[in-house]
């Protein structure tokens, strides 16, 4: 990393970040050229490992691409606040961000209920009663993080 001086080293801290973030933007390799979606998700932690939650259709790209390769990346970013300096004509982004890899894996039919808990707690601080009948036309899928970094600029 660049600035090193923006680096968060505290893996806690990295993860304060991710849950204050909406979007998660996940990449994937599509014939030498990356593929980027925009993904609501949820996040677990189990074991010491970051675990990333998604869903979608039952078909589409992304799944045809995760059959391929199941590498993926992943960034994420909030905080964000332009900060002008009239005086010197200066401008600069506040912001945190979240940039990782992993390896992708489809969930079993038997566990998707409580890995879309997971997903739905991440948007609704107490428990969400979704509709149920959803999950036959719903794949969900994990991101197991093998690496992770975080940055951060605040103006202080």
């Amino acid at each position: 990393m660049r600035r090193s001086d923006r680096e968060i080293k505290d893996i806690n801290e990295i993860i304060q970040v991710m849950e204050r973030c909406d979007v998660c933007r996940l990449a994937l390799n599509d014939e030498g050229y990356p593929y980027i979606l925009p993904l609501n998700f949820g996040m677990e932690i189990d074991t010491g490992k970051i675990i990333l939650y998604f869903h979608g259709a039952t078909e589409g790209k992304k799944f045809d691409l995760i059959a391929k390769d199941n590498c993926a990346s992943f960034e994420m970013d909030c905080s964000h606040k332009l900060v002008t300096e009239l005086s010197s004509g200066n401008c600069t982004m506040e912001y945190e961000s979240v940039i990782g890899r992993g390896k992708i894996e489809m969930i079993p039919d038997e566990d998707k209920y409580s890995a879309l808990c997971i997903l739905m707690k991440h948007y609704h601080k107490e428990d969400f009663p979704f509709n149920k009948s959803i999950m036959p036309q719903t794949t969900v899928f994990k991101l197991v993080v093998e690496s992770v970094t975080g940055k951060r600029r605040m103006k202080k």
